[in-house]
């Protein structure tokens, strides 16, 4: 750990200046009802979100997909649906279905309007090889998720 409490090796939040970042730490900070992130720097709480190809390698795929891993997803997948709200004040719902093996997906809902759906293969090594990885897929998702939700504004609102 370095002394600014960061992630060592990777560009900061601060300089991604990433707005998804930012709503996944709001998230995560938000679930925090025992105040155990009160202290901890933003990129410290998106440390687990980065695991590298060495890393994942080593993870092992069977038993359980951990609780830690599945909070991830929800967290992720929870932002991108914060973030569609957002910009278009559509309520937005999220579910995800894992199977004990680590296979499923992710939806993210508006009404009867599906915004965005991830196929989860290997949930256990879920995570991302860096923050810049990290804010492109989730502002990814969003924009799928709001070009679908600003095309069909009436299925949205069912």
């Amino acid at each position: 750990m370095t002394s600014n409490n960061s992630v060592p090796g990777t560009t900061t939040i601060a300089e991604l200046n990433s707005p998804f970042l930012n709503t996944l730490v709001k998230q995560i900070r938000g679930q925090d009802s025992y105040g155990f992130y009160r202290t901890w720097s933003n990129d410290l709480i998106l440390k687990p979100f980065i695991i590298t190809k060495q890393k994942k390698r080593e993870i092992s795929i069977e038993g359980e997909v951990d609780p830690a891993t599945q909070a991830r997803i929800m967290a992720f997948f929870r932002t991108v649906a914060a973030c569609i709200e957002q910009e278009t004040g559509l309520i937005s719902q999220v579910v995800v279905d894992l199977s004990h093996e680590g296979f499923g997906w992710a939806l993210v809902f508006s009404g009867r309007l599906l915004l965005t759906v991830k196929t989860l293969r290997d949930a256990h090594r879920y995570g991302f090889e860096s923050l810049e990885k990290l804010a492109e897929e989730g502002e990814a998702f969003v924009q799928k998720g709001l070009d679908l939700a600003k095309r069909f504004p009436e299925v949205g609102n069912l």
